[in-house]
């Protein structure tokens, strides 16, 4: 057996049974969709990525979107930024004020928006920034677990996830997530496994703190095969789970069957399969979390889920008609209305709800500052120009 998969995942004093973590992702991991997810099963459930100066300045929609349900434990916040005065205060806040119980740092978004002020993906390449930043979260992180989550780099030629983790590790962080794609590549092609155990390598050679490895875990067999072949300490899951809550719930059983708690035959019998009904009672449910989420707002909360539907119907044939009632819902009551015109008994579809989730695009050329590349020095970065980076709205 592979002992890898036995042990829980330690982050450091925090433990979790089951050695998966949802990716942040904004606009979707929200609270709503965050209990969702643990509804079917284990993990670590991380928020929408909060930019240090909104929470600095105690922006009121970021504000709202730091806020854990009471049912929410361990509490696991995304920070980003690209000043460390910034964000080693909004570390410090996180502290003073008991807002969460763990802190990551996002050095993976390949969105233009923030990578053209040398925010996500692109911060790495500077390194004596990326030290300086990820030292004084750790500082001002004190006695919470501080982790960080980052890609292999700008593109093929400008690769930074091993002198970023050597850095990390030196600055005292719990964990590292490697997303095992370039900026440039964005979600487009095949995720290079290859870096995750590269990486695993050497933090291992250095330190004992795990590795966690992201990319193209669209069901449980590939979360094994992942940490069978990388020798990583457990998987991040992003697009994967995009209308599946019940992922979580997959890759708890495996996980158990791997150890030895259960068999994998049982393992088996457990994966859900769901068939249309179970389907729709998941979208209900997703949407009344989010009308709580949103204060009531029932109507906001079904603007919201339309995103969804896409992914949740995938595979299932209901109908051209029913996706365009569905793509305009706008209420529970009219949500039921469009659901008894649907084949509750309909069967889970196997292959065609399987697979790839949300959009991959195509390999692009990152947007970054001017002159970024010529040196892996912020020497001549001018914060003021990186203003940007920070907006409430940056999230990507």
């Amino acid at each position: 057996m592979n002992e890898i998969c036995a042990r829980p995942l330690k982050i450091g004093e925090l433990s979790f049974d089951i050695p998966v973590e949802l990716a942040p992702m904004a606009g979707i991991t929200n609270t709503a969709y965050r209990r969702l997810c643990r509804e079917y099963g284990a993990g670590v459930f991380v928020s929408e990525m909060i930019t240090s100066r909104a929470l600095v300045e105690r922006t009121p929609g970021t504000m709202r979107l730091i806020q854990f349900h009471s049912s929410e434990t361990p509490r696991s916040l995304q920070l980003y930024g690209v000043d460390p005065v910034t964000i080693a205060k909004a570390c410090k806040i996180i502290v003073d004020e008991d807002l969460a119980d763990h802190i990551d740092l996002n050095f993976g978004c390949p969105v233009p928006k923030v990578t053209r002020s040398g925010g996500g993906a692109a911060l790495p390449w500077k390194q004596d920034l990326f030290a300086s930043i990820v030292q004084n979260a750790v500082k001002a992180a004190g006695h919470l677990p501080l982790t960080i989550k980052m890609r292999k780099g700008i593109d093929s030629s400008h690769l930074t996830f091993l002198d970023a983790g050597k850095m990390a590790v030196d600055a005292g962080v719990a964990a590292i997530a490697l997303h095992a794609r370039t900026a440039a590549e964005h979600y487009s092609g095949q995720a290079d496994w290859d870096a995750i155990t590269e990486l695993k390598n050497l933090v291992s050679a250095i330190s004992d703190i795990p590795v966690l490895g992201n990319g193209d875990i669209w069901c449980a067999a590939d979360a094994l095969k992942m940490v069978v072949k990388t020798g990583c300490d457990g998987v991040v899951v992003g697009r994967g789970c995009l209308g599946r809550p019940w992922l979580f719930g997959d890759l708890e059983a495996v996980f158990r069957a791997r150890r030895g708690e259960i068999t994998f035959e049982q393992a088996k019998q457990a994966m859900a399969a769901p068939n249309l009904g179970v389907v729709m009672q998941a979208v209900r449910r997703h949407t009344e979390l989010l009308i709580e989420f949103f204060g009531g707002d029932e109507a906001h909360a079904c603007r919201d889920i339309r995103k969804h539907m896409a992914w949740y119907f995938k595979g299932y044939g209901v109908g051209g008609e029913a996706r365009r009632a569905l793509a305009t819902v706008t209420s529970l009551a009219h949500m039921d209305d469009i659901f008894a015109t649907m084949d509750a008994q309909m069967s889970y579809p196997g292959a065609g709800a399987e697979g790839q989730r949300g959009r991959a695009g195509r390999p692009k050329t990152p947007k970054l500052p001017e002159g970024w590349l010529e040196s892996r020095s912020c020497e001549s970065v001018d914060f003021t120009e990186l203003a940007d980076a920070e907006r409430d709205d940056s999230g990507g």
